[in-house]
C-alpha cells in the first residue's frame, strides 16, 4: 500500500513534523539555559537546578505509574465520550494521589533531602516536591491530547513551557532575582498550563466521577513500562557511574562528550516513538493490521535512511566533529566513542520502531523484562571492561547491550506478527553511504569550517547518490511534495 493524501499516512506525516519541530525547539531551550546560569548565576546554582530537573523527570516517571502512556493506548480507538471521561478521570485521580503523597513527603524531609542532595537548598527541595505534583498531573492532561493526536496544541504547549520559562529566567536574572524566586516562576508557569489544559480537556470530553473500572488493566499495561523505562535509563546513563568509580570523572567528561554526539540520530527516533503508539493502537484496535504494518515498515525505512549514513560518517568524522563541539583532548581520547555509540543508536532505533508491536499488543512486560535483562548485562560488562578498556569498554558494552536488546525485542515482536523491511533499500543505503564516506575520507578536514562544509558535502552526496540509486518510490517522493506544499 503506498501512501496517498486520503489515506492516515498524511496525518501521521504532518504528526511526525509538527513533533519534530517542537523537539527540535525544546532541545535548544537548553542550550539557550546553560549559559544563562553558569555565566550569570554560577556554576553552584545551575548544579542545583539540573539537581531539581533531574528529581523531576525521575519521580514524574515513577508517581504516574505508566498511565500516562497507558492513555495513548486505549483511548484512541474509544468514540463514547462516557467511556473516555470515565477512563481518564480514573488515571488523572489516581496520579494525583500518588503525587501528592509524594510531593508530601519531599516536602516533609526536605531537610534530609537537601543536606543529601542539594546542598542544603531545603526550599528548592519543597518547591521541587510542588513541581513533581502539578508537572505529573500536566503528564496525564497532555497525553490526552497526544492519545487525541491534537500534535498542534501538544507541542504549543510544550514549546510554552520552556519558552516561558527561559523568558522568565531573563527577567529575574536581569532584575536581581535568585534561584528560589526563578523556581518559584516555573511552578506558577506549570500551574498555569495546569489550570488551561484541564480547562481545555473540559471542553473536549466533560467531566465525569471516577470509578476506576478498567485501572487495573491501564495499571497492568503501564506499570511494567516504569521498570522498563527505568533499566532503559540505567543502560543509557548507568555506565557514567561506573567510569566515575573506575577512571575518575574526567574521563566522564570525555566519554559524555562523545556520547553526546553519537546519539544525536535519536531524535528522529523519539519524534517517531512519539507519534506511533497513539497512532498505530488506533488502527490496530480497529483490525487495520495492513495499515499498521505499512506506518511499521516505512518510519523503519526512514529512520535508517538517516541512521545508517550517520553510523558510517561518524566512523571516519568523529574526531574532527567532536574537536569542533569540545577541545582537541576530548576528540583525541573519545572520538571512538562516537563510532560505537553511533551504531549503538542504529540498533536501538530500529528496536524502538520494532517494538511499538509489543506495545500495541499490550506486551509491556516482555519489554521491561528486555531492558531489566540489558541493563544487567550493561552493568556486569561494565565493571569487567571499564577497569581494563577505559571508556572503549564501557562503549562497547552499551554497543552489545543494544544489540541485545534490538536482537530479543525483533524475536518477540515478530512472533506477534511481521511487516516488511525493505531490504533492497537497505543495500541502497549503505552503497550511497560508502560513496560518501570514500569521498568525506578523502577531504579529511582539520579546521572547523572544513568540517562544517565536509559534513554538509556528505549529506547532499549521500541524498544523490540515494536519489539516482532510486532508494525511494515515485509515489513517496510525490507525497512528500504534495504534503509540504500544502
Amino acid at each position: 500500500m503506498q501512501p496517498t493524501l486520503e489515506s492516515p499516512y498524511q496525518k501521521f506525516t504532518k504528526d511526525v513534523l509538527i513533533i519534530g519541530v517542537a523537539t527540535v525547539l525544546t532541545a535548544l531551550s537548553g542550550v539557550i539555559r546553560l549559559p544563562l546560569f553558569t555565566k550569570m548565576l554560577g556554576a553552584h546554582d545551575y548544579g542545583i537546578w539540573t539537581q531539581a530537573e533531574i528529581t523531576v523527570s525521575l519521580v514524574v516517571g515513577f508517581v504516574g505509574l505508566g498511565l500516562p502512556f497507558a492513555i495513548t493506548r486505549f483511548l484512541p480507538a474509544k468514540t463514547n465520550k462516557e467511556e473516555i471521561r470515565e477512563e481518564f478521570y480514573s488515571a488523572f485521580c489516581l496520579v494525583f494521589l500518588v503525587a501528592l503523597g509524594v510531593s508530601i513527603i519531599l516536602i516533609v524531609f526536605a531537610n534530609f533531602i537537601a543536606g543529601a542532595f542539594f546542598e542544603g537548598a531545603t526550599q528548592i527541595v519543597r518547591i521541587t516536591g510542588l513541581i513533581i505534583l502539578v508537572g505529573s498531573l500536566n503528564l496525564v492532561l497532555l497525553n490526552l491530547l497526544r492519545a487525541f493526536r491534537q500534535m498542534k496544541r501538544y507541542s504549543v504547549f510544550i514549546i510554552a513551557d520552556v519558552y516561558a520559562q527561559i523568558g522568565l529566567i531573563v527577567y529575574l536574572i536581569l532584575g536581581g532575582h535568585g534561584l528560589f524566586s526563578i523556581m518559584l516562576g516555573v511552578l506558577a508557569i506549570r500551574v498555569l498550563i495546569l489550570v488551561v489544559l484541564f480547562i481545555l480537556i473540559k471542553l473536549q470530553i466533560g467531566m465525569a466521577r471516577p470509578r476506576f473500572l478498567r485501572i487495573k488493566e491501564y495499571l497492568a499495561f503501564g506499570v511494567p513500562t516504569i521498570f522498563g523505562n527505568l533499566a532503559n535509563w540505567m543502560v543509557s546513563s548507568g555506565d557514567r557511574y561506573v567510569i566515575a568509580y573506575f577512571l575518575g570523572v574526567t574521563s566522564v567528561g570525555v566519554y559524555s562528550a562523545g556520547y553526546s554526539i553519537g546519539n544525536i540520530v535519536l531524535i528522529l527516533s523519539r519524534v517517531l516513538g512519539f507519534v506511533l503508539p497513539p497512532a498505530l493502537s488506533k488502527l490496530y484496535d480497529e483490525g487495520r493490521i495492513t495499515e499498521v504494518k505499512t506506518h511499521l515498515s516505512y518510519c523503519l525505512k526512514y529512520f535508517l535512511a538517516v541512521a545508517i549514513p550517520f553510523a558510517i560518517g561518524a566512523a571516519i568524522l568523529s574526531k574532527p566533529v567532536l574537536t569542533l563541539f569540545s577541545t582537541p583532548e576530548i576528540a583525541n581520547e573519545g572520538y571512538f566513542v562516537t563510532s560505537l555509540i553511533a551504531i549503538s543508536t542504529l540498533f536501538y532505533g530500529s528496536y524502538s520502531v520494532i517494538s511499538h508491536i509489543l506495545f500495541m499488543a499490550k506486551k509491556t512486560k516482555i519489554v521491561g523484562l528486555i531492558w531489566v535483562a540489558a541493563a544487567a548485562v550493561n552493568l556486569g560488562l561494565n565493571i569487567v571492561a571499564v577497569p581494563y578498556l577505559g571508556i572503549l569498554g564501557a562503549a562497547l558494552t552499551t554497543l552489545i547491550s543494544y544489540l541485545l536488546a534490538f536482537s530479543v525485542g525483533i524475536y518477540y515482536s515478530f512472533r506477534e506478527f511481521k511487516f516488511p523491511i525493505d531490504l533492497y533499500f537497505i543495500i541502497k543505503s549503505v552503497s550511497a553511504s560508502a560513496v560518501m564516506a570514500l569521498i568525506i575520507w578523502l577531504m579529511q578536514p582539520q579546521s572547523g569550517l572544513a568540517t562544517v562544509l565536509t559534513v554538509i558535502l556528505g549529506v547532499i552526496i549521500y541524498g544523490v547518490t540515494l536519489f539516482l540509486l532510486r532508494g525511494f518510490k515515485k509515489e513517496e517522493i510525490n507525497f512528500f511534495k504534495r504534503l509540504l506544499l500544502r
